[in-house]
């Protein structure tokens, strides 16, 4: 909106007035270990220092059963051996790629990337050509997109906290399979009538997009704060959460730079519909990949193999 009615300055200014609040706004957060010299409440349970009675375990083989706090029962299978290699004891965060756990939780936002920046990169060109529509209408598009994944953000976040991170991404990947081969539907006449079936389906797709949320960043922090609890002296006072942010920044930015290639790459070779049930097969292998590894084994691989 702002584009079409003042040009690319006002949208360089309005980033930047935004950016000028979110500097402001991180100026006034007081660290967490701040706040606790001046009230221990906000320290958190382990203030006493008896981390033992408030970590995260497992019996080393965890499964999606396992509860996101954990028992009691000490888990061996997160502690690191000695005499780590220079580069790891420099980047302690390095060891915790050895969990495929963590591995998953990345490739899951490295996916949830892509699919974000190749809609950013495909809608405004696909409406161009096939309605006309300018950059106003062609962001309009975006509003059911974002506003279902602005409803369903918080509703998947509880669904994670309450049955886990495997089943809510997994469940979300699959959906986002049918969504994302449904956009093949609209085409160009009747013009509202197809307008409104491609924003429903946009919008459709924000579901999915809200279900993939938060199950990576939920499921590498559990990781990470297993390994940091078993092994506080590796990591250091200030433990390896910054590690893991920046981690996590870096695939999320990887991802956002290899989605408009890939997917203005395929709407240009093959189609735009079929660019899109592209994807959806990269999110039917992602599902996969989620219920296998993502929160551990899955209950019935388990029971196999024992």
């Amino acid at each position: 909106m702002v584009y079409k009615k003042a040009g690319l300055g006002a949208v360089s200014a309005l980033a930047l007035a935004i950016l000028g609040v979110d500097f402001l706004m991180r100026l006034l957060v007081i660290e967490k270990k701040v706040a606790a010299r001046y009230d221990k409440e906000l320290a958190g349970p382990d203030a006493d220092g008896n981390d033992d009675d408030q970590e995260d375990s497992g019996d080393g083989e965890a499964d999606e059963d396992t509860p996101l706090l954990g028992s009691k029962a000490e888990d061996d299978s997160f502690r690191i051996p000695p005499n780590q290699a220079s580069i790891v004891q420099r980047i302690p965060i390095l060891y915790c790629l050895s969990s495929p756990s963590l591995l998953a939780a990345q490739l899951v936002a490295l996916i949830q990337a892509v699919l974000l920046a190749a809609f950013d990169a495909t809608i405004p060109t696909h409406a161009e050509e096939l309605y006309g529509f300018d950059s106003l209408k062609a962001g309009l598009l975006f509003v059911p997109l974002g506003v279902l994944n602005l409803i369903g953000g918080p509703i998947a976040g509880w669904a994670v906290d309450r049955y886990g991170t495997k089943w809510v991404a997994a469940l979300g990947y699959a959906y986002l399979v049918i969504s994302l081969t449904l956009l093949r539907l609209p085409g160009a006449e009747p013009l509202e009538t197809q307008v409104a079936l491609y924003a429903s389906l946009l919008g459709l797709t924000g579901v999915g997009l809200a279900a993939i949320g938060s199950p990576s960043i939920v499921e590498a922090g559990l990781v990470v704060d297993k390994y940091y609890k078993r092994n506080p002296e590796f990591f250091g006072e200030n433990g390896p959460y910054a590690q893991l942010y920046g981690m996590n920044s870096a695939i999320f930015s990887l991802g956002l730079s290899v989605g408009p290639l890939l997917a203005g790459g395929l709407k240009d070779a093959i189609g735009y519909g079929n660019a899109n049930a592209v994807l959806a097969g990269v999110a039917g292998v992602t599902a996969v990949i989620c219920t296998i590894w993502l929160g551990g084994r899955p209950s019935f691989l388990k029971r196999e193999k024992n």
